[in-house]
Protein backbone atom coordinates (compact mmCIF):
# COMPACT_ATOMS: atom_id res chain seq x y z
CA UNK A 1 0.00 0.00 0.00
CA UNK A 2 2.94 2.42 0.59
CA UNK A 3 4.54 1.79 -2.32
CA UNK A 4 1.35 2.44 -4.65
CA UNK A 5 0.68 5.63 -2.56
CA UNK A 6 4.30 6.79 -3.19
CA UNK A 7 4.28 5.69 -6.97
CA UNK A 8 0.80 7.64 -7.25
CA UNK A 9 2.04 10.67 -5.76
CA UNK A 10 4.90 10.21 -8.27
CA UNK A 11 3.00 10.08 -11.16
CA UNK A 12 0.58 13.16 -10.06
CA UNK A 13 4.15 15.28 -9.93
CA UNK A 14 5.24 14.37 -13.28
CA UNK A 15 1.62 15.61 -14.29
CA UNK A 16 1.95 18.62 -12.63
CA UNK A 17 5.24 19.18 -13.87
CA UNK A 18 4.29 18.39 -17.33
CA UNK A 19 1.07 21.07 -17.61
CA UNK A 20 3.52 23.64 -15.58
CA UNK A 21 6.02 23.15 -18.74
CA UNK A 22 3.25 22.95 -21.61
CA UNK A 23 1.64 26.37 -19.50
CA UNK A 24 5.17 28.00 -20.05
CA UNK A 25 6.22 26.83 -23.41
CA UNK A 26 2.04 28.04 -24.43
CA UNK A 27 3.90 31.50 -24.40
CA UNK A 28 6.30 31.41 -27.67
CA UNK A 29 10.46 31.50 -27.18
CA UNK A 30 10.91 35.00 -29.20
CA UNK A 31 13.97 35.78 -31.47
CA UNK A 32 14.23 38.63 -33.20
CA UNK A 33 17.27 39.49 -35.77
CA UNK A 34 18.19 43.21 -36.36
CA UNK A 35 20.59 43.65 -39.11
CA UNK A 36 22.52 47.00 -39.21
CA UNK A 37 21.85 49.43 -41.89
CA UNK A 38 20.28 47.23 -43.98
CA UNK A 39 18.05 48.85 -46.53
CA UNK A 40 14.26 48.50 -47.13
CA UNK A 41 15.46 46.87 -50.91
CA UNK A 42 17.95 44.94 -49.30
CA UNK A 43 16.63 41.49 -49.39
CA UNK A 44 15.13 39.35 -52.58
CA UNK A 45 11.15 39.37 -50.58
CA UNK A 46 11.90 43.35 -51.12
CA UNK A 47 12.88 43.55 -54.55
CA UNK A 48 16.46 42.75 -54.61
CA UNK A 49 17.78 41.46 -57.73
CA UNK A 50 21.54 41.17 -57.59
CA UNK A 51 21.75 38.63 -55.17
CA UNK A 52 19.16 36.13 -53.03
CA UNK A 53 17.81 35.51 -49.76
CA UNK A 54 16.13 32.37 -49.67
CA UNK A 55 15.67 32.51 -45.80
CA UNK A 56 14.74 35.48 -45.08
CA UNK A 57 12.38 34.86 -47.75
CA UNK A 58 11.04 31.59 -46.55
CA UNK A 59 10.57 33.86 -43.01
CA UNK A 60 7.85 35.92 -44.96
CA UNK A 61 6.46 33.05 -47.40
CA UNK A 62 5.82 30.98 -43.88
CA UNK A 63 4.87 34.27 -41.98
CA UNK A 64 3.79 37.75 -42.85
CA UNK A 65 5.60 40.26 -44.90
CA UNK A 66 5.29 44.42 -43.66
CA UNK A 67 5.49 46.88 -46.34
CA UNK A 68 4.98 50.11 -43.99
CA UNK A 69 7.40 48.98 -41.45
CA UNK A 70 9.71 51.34 -39.38
CA UNK A 71 12.99 51.51 -37.68
CA UNK A 72 13.00 53.74 -34.03
CA UNK A 73 15.60 55.94 -35.74
CA UNK A 74 18.02 57.02 -38.94
CA UNK A 75 20.70 55.52 -37.47
CA UNK A 76 21.35 53.08 -34.60
CA UNK A 77 21.63 54.31 -31.05
CA UNK A 78 17.97 55.92 -31.11
CA UNK A 79 16.73 53.43 -33.01
CA UNK A 80 17.53 50.55 -30.45
CA UNK A 81 16.34 52.94 -27.42
CA UNK A 82 13.44 53.16 -29.02
CA UNK A 83 13.01 49.35 -29.73
CA UNK A 84 13.95 48.37 -26.28
CA UNK A 85 11.62 51.12 -24.73
CA UNK A 86 8.73 51.80 -26.32
CA UNK A 87 9.38 55.81 -26.94
CA UNK A 88 9.72 57.31 -30.52
CA UNK A 89 12.45 59.67 -30.19
CA UNK A 90 10.29 62.60 -29.10
CA UNK A 91 10.11 61.34 -25.77
CA UNK A 92 13.28 58.81 -25.48
CA UNK A 93 16.61 59.32 -23.22
CA UNK A 94 18.61 58.35 -26.42
CA UNK A 95 17.67 60.37 -29.00
CA UNK A 96 21.09 60.29 -31.38
CA UNK A 97 24.18 58.71 -31.37
CA UNK A 98 27.06 60.43 -29.48
CA UNK A 99 30.82 60.05 -29.35
CA UNK A 100 31.74 57.13 -26.95
CA UNK A 101 33.46 57.46 -23.75
CA UNK A 102 35.42 55.01 -21.58
CA UNK A 103 34.52 54.08 -17.64
CA UNK A 104 36.48 51.24 -15.90
CA UNK A 105 38.02 49.54 -19.37
CA UNK A 106 35.12 49.91 -21.49
CA UNK A 107 34.08 52.20 -24.38
CA UNK A 108 30.65 53.45 -24.15
CA UNK A 109 27.82 55.45 -25.80
CA UNK A 110 25.20 57.41 -24.19
CA UNK A 111 23.58 54.60 -21.23
CA UNK A 112 19.96 54.14 -20.47
CA UNK A 113 19.40 55.70 -17.12
CA UNK A 114 19.10 53.48 -14.03
CA UNK A 115 15.21 52.45 -14.26
CA UNK A 116 14.86 52.52 -17.38
CA UNK A 117 11.75 49.71 -18.26
CA UNK A 118 12.59 47.09 -20.65
CA UNK A 119 10.59 44.80 -22.54
CA UNK A 120 13.40 42.13 -22.47
CA UNK A 121 13.79 42.67 -18.34
CA UNK A 122 9.75 43.00 -18.23
CA UNK A 123 9.78 39.09 -19.73
CA UNK A 124 12.49 37.87 -17.79
CA UNK A 125 10.53 39.23 -14.39
CA UNK A 126 7.90 36.70 -16.29
CA UNK A 127 10.59 33.32 -16.32
CA UNK A 128 11.83 34.36 -19.85
CA UNK A 129 15.41 33.35 -20.56
CA UNK A 130 16.58 36.68 -21.98
CA UNK A 131 19.75 37.03 -24.34
CA UNK A 132 21.18 39.16 -26.83
CA UNK A 133 23.82 38.87 -29.21
CA UNK A 134 25.69 41.74 -31.51
CA UNK A 135 25.55 45.12 -30.76
CA UNK A 136 23.78 46.87 -27.70
CA UNK A 137 25.03 50.53 -28.02
CA UNK A 138 22.88 52.28 -25.36
CA UNK A 139 25.76 51.31 -21.78
CA UNK A 140 28.46 49.32 -21.06
CA UNK A 141 29.88 47.61 -17.78
CA UNK A 142 30.17 50.04 -15.37
CA UNK A 143 27.56 52.68 -16.08
CA UNK A 144 23.64 52.73 -15.80
CA UNK A 145 23.55 50.94 -19.08
CA UNK A 146 24.91 47.64 -19.35
CA UNK A 147 22.89 45.13 -20.72
CA UNK A 148 22.62 42.99 -17.72
CA UNK A 149 21.04 46.09 -16.01
CA UNK A 150 18.02 46.08 -18.53
CA UNK A 151 16.77 42.71 -17.93
CA UNK A 152 19.95 41.13 -20.30
CA UNK A 153 20.78 37.97 -18.53
CA UNK A 154 23.33 36.70 -21.41
CA UNK A 155 25.07 39.39 -23.70
CA UNK A 156 27.63 38.77 -26.49
CA UNK A 157 29.21 41.34 -28.65
CA UNK A 158 29.28 45.13 -28.98
CA UNK A 159 29.12 47.55 -26.27
CA UNK A 160 30.29 50.34 -27.97
CA UNK A 161 28.84 51.26 -31.60
CA UNK A 162 31.94 52.77 -32.48
CA UNK A 163 34.00 49.44 -32.03
CA UNK A 164 31.30 47.80 -34.06
CA UNK A 165 32.46 49.31 -37.34
CA UNK A 166 35.51 46.30 -37.13
CA UNK A 167 34.80 42.70 -37.42
CA UNK A 168 37.98 41.80 -36.81
CA UNK A 169 38.42 43.15 -33.08
CA UNK A 170 40.35 41.87 -30.25
CA UNK A 171 37.65 41.20 -28.06
CA UNK A 172 33.98 41.40 -27.59
CA UNK A 173 32.46 42.04 -24.80
CA UNK A 174 30.50 38.95 -23.06
CA UNK A 175 28.57 39.38 -19.97
CA UNK A 176 30.31 41.82 -17.64
CA UNK A 177 34.08 40.54 -19.71
CA UNK A 178 36.12 41.21 -22.34
CA UNK A 179 36.26 38.11 -24.34
CA UNK A 180 39.63 37.59 -26.13
CA UNK A 181 39.91 36.88 -29.87
CA UNK A 182 42.36 35.02 -32.19
CA UNK A 183 43.74 37.16 -34.67
CA UNK A 184 41.62 37.28 -37.78
CA UNK A 185 38.68 35.61 -36.12
CA UNK A 186 35.29 37.53 -37.77
CA UNK A 187 33.49 38.48 -35.01
CA UNK A 188 29.68 37.96 -36.54
CA UNK A 189 30.48 34.18 -36.56
CA UNK A 190 31.24 34.60 -32.82
CA UNK A 191 28.45 36.20 -32.36
CA UNK A 192 25.84 34.27 -34.39
CA UNK A 193 26.99 30.93 -32.98
CA UNK A 194 26.47 32.35 -29.48
CA UNK A 195 23.25 32.89 -30.37
CA UNK A 196 22.76 29.21 -31.62
CA UNK A 197 24.43 27.83 -28.29
CA UNK A 198 21.58 30.02 -26.60
CA UNK A 199 18.74 28.08 -28.04
CA UNK A 200 19.94 25.11 -27.27
CA UNK A 201 20.93 25.82 -23.41
CA UNK A 202 17.73 27.06 -23.01
CA UNK A 203 15.74 24.65 -25.24
CA UNK A 204 13.15 24.01 -22.72
CA UNK A 205 11.81 27.78 -22.63
CA UNK A 206 10.39 30.26 -23.06
CA UNK A 207 13.42 32.34 -24.21
CA UNK A 208 14.06 35.72 -25.87
CA UNK A 209 17.08 36.14 -28.41
CA UNK A 210 17.98 39.55 -29.77
CA UNK A 211 20.18 38.46 -32.71
CA UNK A 212 21.28 42.42 -33.63
CA UNK A 213 23.66 41.40 -35.84
CA UNK A 214 26.65 43.97 -37.76
CA UNK A 215 25.94 42.80 -41.04
CA UNK A 216 26.16 44.66 -43.36
CA UNK A 217 27.31 47.84 -41.43
CA UNK A 218 30.16 49.89 -41.64
CA UNK A 219 33.48 48.44 -42.89
CA UNK A 220 33.19 45.73 -45.77
CA UNK A 221 34.89 42.98 -43.95
CA UNK A 222 33.37 39.12 -44.81
CA UNK A 223 35.63 35.88 -45.40
CA UNK A 224 36.91 35.40 -49.00
CA UNK A 225 34.73 32.52 -49.32
CA UNK A 226 31.27 34.44 -49.20
CA UNK A 227 32.42 37.06 -50.99
CA UNK A 228 34.36 35.49 -53.80
CA UNK A 229 31.29 34.07 -55.61
CA UNK A 230 30.32 37.64 -56.60
CA UNK A 231 33.06 38.63 -58.20
CA UNK A 232 32.43 37.11 -60.91
CA UNK A 233 28.89 38.45 -61.14
CA UNK A 234 29.23 41.89 -61.34
CA UNK A 235 30.49 42.65 -64.69
CA UNK A 236 29.89 46.07 -64.83
CA UNK A 237 31.84 47.01 -61.75
CA UNK A 238 35.55 47.56 -61.64
CA UNK A 239 38.16 47.70 -58.82
CA UNK A 240 37.60 48.75 -55.63
CA UNK A 241 33.74 49.17 -56.34
CA UNK A 242 33.64 45.61 -57.24
CA UNK A 243 35.12 44.25 -54.47
CA UNK A 244 32.95 46.70 -52.40
CA UNK A 245 29.96 45.28 -54.12
CA UNK A 246 31.00 41.20 -53.39
CA UNK A 247 31.24 42.11 -49.76
CA UNK A 248 28.23 43.64 -49.48
CA UNK A 249 26.12 41.37 -51.13
CA UNK A 250 28.52 38.62 -49.42
CA UNK A 251 27.96 40.08 -46.02
CA UNK A 252 23.74 40.01 -46.37
CA UNK A 253 23.98 35.95 -47.75
CA UNK A 254 26.05 35.08 -45.20
CA UNK A 255 23.43 36.28 -42.99
CA UNK A 256 20.65 34.98 -44.82
CA UNK A 257 22.29 31.13 -44.98
CA UNK A 258 23.11 31.86 -41.14
CA UNK A 259 19.19 32.59 -40.48
CA UNK A 260 18.71 29.46 -42.02
CA UNK A 261 20.64 27.37 -39.64
CA UNK A 262 19.06 28.86 -36.94
CA UNK A 263 15.48 27.66 -38.44
CA UNK A 264 17.19 24.14 -38.97
CA UNK A 265 18.27 24.36 -35.17
CA UNK A 266 14.74 24.99 -33.93
CA UNK A 267 13.09 22.10 -35.97
CA UNK A 268 15.69 19.79 -34.40
CA UNK A 269 15.20 20.83 -31.24
CA UNK A 270 11.43 20.65 -31.77
CA UNK A 271 11.15 24.57 -31.03
CA UNK A 272 9.77 25.69 -34.39
CA UNK A 273 6.29 25.80 -33.79
CA UNK A 274 6.71 27.06 -30.33
CA UNK A 275 8.95 30.70 -31.87
CA UNK A 276 7.97 33.66 -33.49
CA UNK A 277 11.15 35.16 -35.46
CA UNK A 278 11.29 38.21 -36.28
CA UNK A 279 13.74 39.90 -39.23
CA UNK A 280 14.11 43.75 -39.44
CA UNK A 281 17.14 46.69 -39.58
CA UNK A 282 17.40 49.24 -37.51
CA UNK A 283 17.51 52.17 -40.29
CA UNK A 284 18.37 52.79 -43.87
CA UNK A 285 21.38 51.69 -45.88
CA UNK A 286 24.72 53.99 -45.99
CA UNK A 287 26.22 55.64 -48.45
CA UNK A 288 29.54 54.33 -47.42
CA UNK A 289 31.17 51.46 -48.89
CA UNK A 290 29.07 49.69 -51.49
CA UNK A 291 28.18 51.56 -54.44
CA UNK A 292 25.48 53.96 -53.52
CA UNK A 293 22.54 52.70 -55.45
CA UNK A 294 24.02 49.68 -57.03
CA UNK A 295 21.97 47.55 -55.68
CA UNK A 296 19.27 49.99 -55.34
CA UNK A 297 18.96 49.05 -51.81
CA UNK A 298 16.43 51.88 -50.29
CA UNK A 299 14.09 49.88 -52.57
CA UNK A 300 12.92 52.88 -54.30
CA UNK A 301 12.27 55.32 -51.64
CA UNK A 302 13.77 58.60 -51.23
CA UNK A 303 17.16 59.09 -48.76
CA UNK A 304 19.07 56.61 -46.65
CA UNK A 305 20.76 56.22 -43.72
CA UNK A 306 20.50 59.52 -41.71
CA UNK A 307 17.49 60.70 -43.59
CA UNK A 308 14.53 60.81 -42.42
CA UNK A 309 12.86 60.65 -45.63
CA UNK A 310 11.20 56.88 -46.21
CA UNK A 311 14.54 55.13 -47.31
CA UNK A 312 16.18 56.25 -44.09
CA UNK A 313 13.57 54.70 -41.82
CA UNK A 314 11.48 52.23 -43.43
CA UNK A 315 12.37 48.30 -43.10
CA UNK A 316 11.59 45.08 -44.07
CA UNK A 317 9.96 43.18 -41.46
CA UNK A 318 8.83 39.22 -41.51
CA UNK A 319 7.79 37.52 -39.06
CA UNK A 320 7.21 33.53 -39.12
CA UNK A 321 5.21 31.70 -35.89
CA UNK A 322 4.17 28.30 -37.55
CA UNK A 323 0.73 27.38 -36.47
CA UNK A 324 -0.39 30.39 -35.37
CA UNK A 325 0.75 33.02 -38.01
CA UNK A 326 -0.82 32.39 -41.34
CA UNK A 327 1.80 31.72 -44.35
CA UNK A 328 1.95 34.26 -47.10
CA UNK A 329 0.45 37.32 -45.83
CA UNK A 330 1.17 40.73 -46.97
CA UNK A 331 0.19 43.66 -44.44
CA UNK A 332 0.25 47.31 -44.86
CA UNK A 333 -0.06 48.01 -41.83
CA UNK A 334 1.91 51.07 -40.36
CA UNK A 335 4.16 50.15 -37.09
CA UNK A 336 7.59 50.94 -35.68
CA UNK A 337 10.13 49.93 -33.69
CA UNK A 338 8.42 51.01 -30.77
CA UNK A 339 5.59 48.84 -31.22
CA UNK A 340 7.83 45.56 -30.34
CA UNK A 341 7.25 46.61 -26.45
CA UNK A 342 3.67 46.44 -26.11
CA UNK A 343 3.59 43.35 -28.54
CA UNK A 344 6.25 41.41 -26.93
CA UNK A 345 3.88 42.03 -23.72
CA UNK A 346 1.35 40.94 -25.43
CA UNK A 347 2.90 37.49 -26.98
CA UNK A 348 4.12 36.93 -23.16
CA UNK A 349 1.11 37.66 -21.26
CA UNK A 350 2.76 40.17 -19.42
CA UNK A 351 0.98 43.71 -18.70
CA UNK A 352 2.86 46.69 -20.91
CA UNK A 353 3.94 49.71 -19.37
CA UNK A 354 0.99 52.77 -19.92
CA UNK A 355 3.15 55.46 -20.76
CA UNK A 356 4.87 54.34 -23.67
CA UNK A 357 4.00 55.37 -27.76
CA UNK A 358 3.01 51.73 -29.05
CA UNK A 359 0.40 49.42 -29.93
CA UNK A 360 0.66 46.33 -30.17
CA UNK A 361 0.65 44.60 -33.68
CA UNK A 362 0.00 40.96 -32.70
CA UNK A 363 -3.60 41.32 -33.67
CA UNK A 364 -2.15 41.74 -37.26
CA UNK A 365 0.02 38.52 -36.45
CA UNK A 366 -2.62 36.22 -35.77
CA UNK A 367 -4.85 37.24 -38.76
CA UNK A 368 -7.74 39.72 -36.37
CA UNK A 369 -7.45 42.57 -38.25
CA UNK A 370 -10.72 44.12 -37.12
CA UNK A 371 -9.24 44.00 -33.53
CA UNK A 372 -5.81 46.06 -34.37
CA UNK A 373 -5.53 49.22 -33.65
CA UNK A 374 -3.69 51.52 -35.61
CA UNK A 375 -1.51 55.15 -34.68
CA UNK A 376 -2.92 58.51 -35.25
CA UNK A 377 0.81 59.24 -36.15
CA UNK A 378 4.51 58.19 -35.73
CA UNK A 379 7.46 60.77 -35.79
CA UNK A 380 10.68 60.87 -35.96
CA UNK A 381 13.35 63.31 -34.75
CA UNK A 382 16.79 63.51 -35.73
CA UNK A 383 19.87 65.74 -34.57
CA UNK A 384 22.80 65.06 -37.21
CA UNK A 385 22.84 67.27 -40.65
CA UNK A 386 21.33 70.44 -39.41
CA UNK A 387 18.62 68.44 -37.41
CA UNK A 388 15.10 67.30 -39.16
CA UNK A 389 11.58 66.02 -37.88
CA UNK A 390 8.87 63.80 -39.46
CA UNK A 391 5.57 62.96 -38.88
CA UNK A 392 3.41 60.42 -40.83
CA UNK A 393 -0.31 60.35 -40.42
CA UNK A 394 -2.41 58.21 -42.62
CA UNK A 395 -0.90 58.43 -46.21
CA UNK A 396 0.67 61.81 -44.93
CA UNK A 397 4.28 62.58 -44.32
CA UNK A 398 5.32 65.71 -43.15
CA UNK A 399 9.16 66.52 -43.21
CA UNK A 400 10.72 69.73 -41.92
CA UNK A 401 14.58 70.59 -41.81
CA UNK A 402 16.34 72.70 -39.35
CA UNK A 403 13.32 72.53 -36.94
CA UNK A 404 15.78 73.51 -34.14
CA UNK A 405 16.90 76.76 -34.78
CA UNK A 406 13.76 76.89 -36.75
CA UNK A 407 10.31 75.50 -35.41
CA UNK A 408 8.44 77.11 -37.34
CA UNK A 409 10.49 76.95 -41.16
CA UNK A 410 9.34 75.07 -43.95
CA UNK A 411 7.55 71.89 -43.88
CA UNK A 412 7.63 69.79 -46.48
CA UNK A 413 4.51 67.32 -47.47
CA UNK A 414 3.89 64.25 -49.17
CA UNK A 415 1.43 61.72 -49.60
CA UNK A 416 2.63 58.11 -49.46
CA UNK A 417 -0.58 56.69 -51.18
CA UNK A 418 0.28 58.23 -54.35
CA UNK A 419 3.75 59.21 -53.90
CA UNK A 420 5.73 56.38 -52.00
CA UNK A 421 9.14 57.92 -52.73
CA UNK A 422 8.43 61.32 -52.37
CA UNK A 423 9.28 62.73 -55.10
CA UNK A 424 6.84 65.79 -55.16
CA UNK A 425 6.49 68.19 -52.04
CA UNK A 426 2.45 69.25 -52.11
CA UNK A 427 2.69 71.50 -48.96
CA UNK A 428 1.64 74.56 -50.96
CA UNK A 429 -1.38 72.59 -51.98
CA UNK A 430 -2.64 71.77 -48.58
CA UNK A 431 -2.48 74.46 -46.27
CA UNK A 432 -4.86 72.69 -43.68
CA UNK A 433 -3.18 69.49 -44.12
CA UNK A 434 -0.07 71.57 -43.27
CA UNK A 435 -1.37 73.06 -40.13
CA UNK A 436 -2.29 69.85 -39.02
CA UNK A 437 1.63 68.56 -39.54
CA UNK A 438 2.94 71.65 -37.63
CA UNK A 439 0.67 70.67 -34.76
CA UNK A 440 1.86 66.71 -34.69
CA UNK A 441 4.76 67.89 -35.13
CA UNK A 442 4.76 70.47 -31.90
CA UNK A 443 2.56 68.11 -29.98
CA UNK A 444 4.73 64.60 -30.16
CA UNK A 445 8.06 65.33 -28.59
CA UNK A 446 9.18 66.89 -25.12
CA UNK A 447 11.98 68.97 -24.87
CA UNK A 448 15.79 67.00 -24.91
CA UNK A 449 18.41 69.35 -24.52
CA UNK A 450 21.27 67.15 -24.28
CA UNK A 451 20.70 66.33 -27.96
CA UNK A 452 18.79 69.84 -28.75
CA UNK A 453 22.02 72.09 -27.44
CA UNK A 454 24.99 69.18 -28.00
CA UNK A 455 25.53 68.48 -24.49
CA UNK A 456 26.97 64.92 -23.44
CA UNK A 457 23.99 62.97 -23.83
CA UNK A 458 24.79 61.17 -20.95
CA UNK A 459 20.86 60.55 -20.01
CA UNK A 460 20.53 64.08 -19.56
CA UNK A 461 17.71 64.30 -22.32
CA UNK A 462 13.85 64.73 -20.47
CA UNK A 463 12.06 61.70 -21.78
CA UNK A 464 8.26 61.32 -21.32
CA UNK A 465 9.40 59.11 -17.97
CA UNK A 466 10.12 55.91 -17.28
CA UNK A 467 8.05 53.27 -18.12
CA UNK A 468 5.37 51.95 -15.53
CA UNK A 469 4.31 48.31 -16.13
Amino acid sequence: MHTFVMVLAFVILGLVGTLAAAETQSRPNIILIVADDLGYGDVSCYGQKRFTTPHIDRLANEGIRFTQAYAGSTVCAPSRCSLFTGLHTGHAVVRGNKPSSERDGFASNTPLPEGTVTWPALLAQSGYATGMFGKWGLGAPGNSGEPAKMGLAEFLGYCDQTEAHDYYPSFLVHNREKMQLAAGTWSHAVIWDGAMDFVRKNRNGPFVILCTVTVPHAKLQVPEADSAPFLTRYADLQGQAKIDAAAYAGMITRLDADIGRLLELLQKEGLDKKTLVAFTSDNGPAASGQPLGYFNSSGGLRGIKRDLYEGGIRTPLVVRWPGRIAAGQTSDLSCAFWDWMPTACALAGVKAPTDGDGISFLPTLLGKAAEQKRHDSLYWEFFEKGTCRAVRFGDWKAVQAGFVSAPDGPVELFDLAKDPSEKTDVAAANPAIIAQARKLLTDSRTAAPAWEGGGTGEGKGKGKGKNKP
